[in-house]
């Protein structure tokens, strides 16, 4: 078992917790971390990207001059691809671009994520990150004593002061441990982590 340091929001070491190894020291598999990023950045995507054809384009009903004798090529709509506001040729259109891994692998990169992390120190306990009041300053002030330029806040229930304190704040992000994952693990420079969402993690990835 591993040991960390559990502080509080002030920075003082309040006691230690321990991590189990099989979650914060396993075997970084790079491959799974590839794997999963490109899965969500994919469920991200809007896919609404449209572009008309041809024959969705408004006009180009009419012939725009006859076929033979005027010395112009041959044209049969105003709005072929080749003319200016006409149709698009193979261009976007609507569509889902998610697609489905298996939950081994989502947990095996995921325990990759947070064994990376820790490995390179970026990982820290706290004991609790209840605010009595929604203050911006409150969690500035928690970044300065850490010495974070930017954070990924993990907490282990609904924390409304905290979310409200902490959205104006550029890179710092709140999140449920539910909701942990990969991408943001690695996307940002520091995980701070509440000692109960730690626990619920551990339960979950066991």
């Amino acid at each position: 078992m591993l040991q960390v340091d559990v502080y509080d929001i002030a920075r003082k070491k309040v006691g230690t917790m321990e991590l189990r190894s099989e979650i914060f020291e396993a075997p970084v598999k790079k491959h799974l971390l590839h794997e999963v990023v490109n899965w969500q950045l994919a469920k991200k995507r809007a896919g609404t990207s449209s572009t008309k054809t041809r024959g969705e384009v408004r006009g180009g009903g009419a012939k725009p001059w006859k076929q033979k004798h005027t010395g112009r090529a041959r044209a049969g709509s105003r709005r072929s691809p080749i003319w200016r506001k006409g149709g698009v040729v193979f261009g976007p259109k609507p569509k889902d671009w998610s697609y489905s891994i298996p939950k081994k692998v989502r947990k095996g990169a995921l325990i990759s994520a947070l064994s990376s992390r820790f490995g390179e120190g970026a990982l820290v306990v706290l004991d609790s990150l209840e605010l009595p009041e929604i203050k911006t300053r409150q969690v500035v002030k928690l970044m300065k004593d850490f010495e974070f330029s930017q954070a990924l806040l993990v907490v282990s229930s609904d924390n409304e002061n905290l979310h409200k304190s902490a959205r104006n704040i550029p890179d710092v992000k709140v999140l449920r441990d539910e909701g942990l994952n990969v991408y943001d693990l690695l996307r940002h420079k520091n995980i701070v982590m509440v000692r109960d969402s730690v626990e619920k993690i551990q339960e979950r990835l066991s």
